[in-house]
């Protein structure tokens, strides 16, 4: 079987990125279908070709800005069928760029406390979610930062919960042009990478979003 390629780029500014990409990198680099590299707070990989030796860029990044170039790279890279997987803060990154906002499907807007709250799956039958977690109705709690977006009406929500008598998406996803975007809202530091549900998420996520579309569904 032919590897995933599979590039990790963590950065940026407020969350412990070093903790979470290192998490993410343990767990998908134990996933022998993917072939993984890992690099942080190098944002010119968008623009000087390094995408091309990539099937899906999984991304853990807060803030920051990009450059004509490398807005451009990313997002063309992506629409010509390409895999994106941004997790947690990614809907916090760029935040002067609408053309990256359009991309991942959304942005942040606030964030309750820390702590325990329920997840429901919203879409059991697709790959991502199918038997991801052995309930009736599908559901799990999990201990970490609760993400309250704006996002794109049309985005697919996997999985949601509840915050102030509305529900808030805890995964989407969405094309890109001939690509497919997977946005994952847990993950806010190591703990909660480390947690179980993180790790099938993230892992379905990304093989997923490498998959192209016409053999995914």
């Amino acid at each position: 079987m032919t590897p995933i390629r599979t590039l990790i780029l963590a950065g940026g500014e407020i969350h412990d990125y070093q903790a979470c990409g290192k998490e993410i990198h343990r767990i998908l680099d134990a996933d022998d279908r993917f072939e993984v590299t890992y690099i942080e707070n190098d944002l010119s990989v968008f623009a000087d070709g390094t995408l091309e030796t990539c099937d899906v860029l999984v991304f853990y990044y807060t803030a920051g800005e990009l450059t004509a170039a490398q807005r451009d790279g990313l997002l063309d890279w992506v629409a010509a069928g390409k895999g994106f997987v941004g997790v947690h803060s990614a809907a916090d990154s760029f935040r002067n760029c609408p053309e990256y906002a359009a991309m991942i499907g959304g942005h942040f807007m606030t964030h309750p406390h820390y702590r325990t709250y329920q997840v429901m799956i919203a879409d059991p039958e697709h790959p991502v979610t199918k038997d991801l977690v052995d309930a009736d109705p599908p559901e799990f709690f999990v201990e970490d930062e609760m993400y309250v977006t704006s996002y794109a009406p049309r985005n697919h929500i996997l999985a949601h919960a509840l915050w102030k008598n509305t529900t808030v998406p805890v995964a989407w996803v969405k094309p890109w042009g001939k690509g497919k975007v997977f946005w994952l809202a847990l993950g806010h530091d190591g703990h909660a990478c480390q947690q179980n549900i993180f790790e099938k998420f993230l892992i379905r996520g990304t093989a997923w979003a490498a998959t192209p579309s016409e053999q995914s569904e």
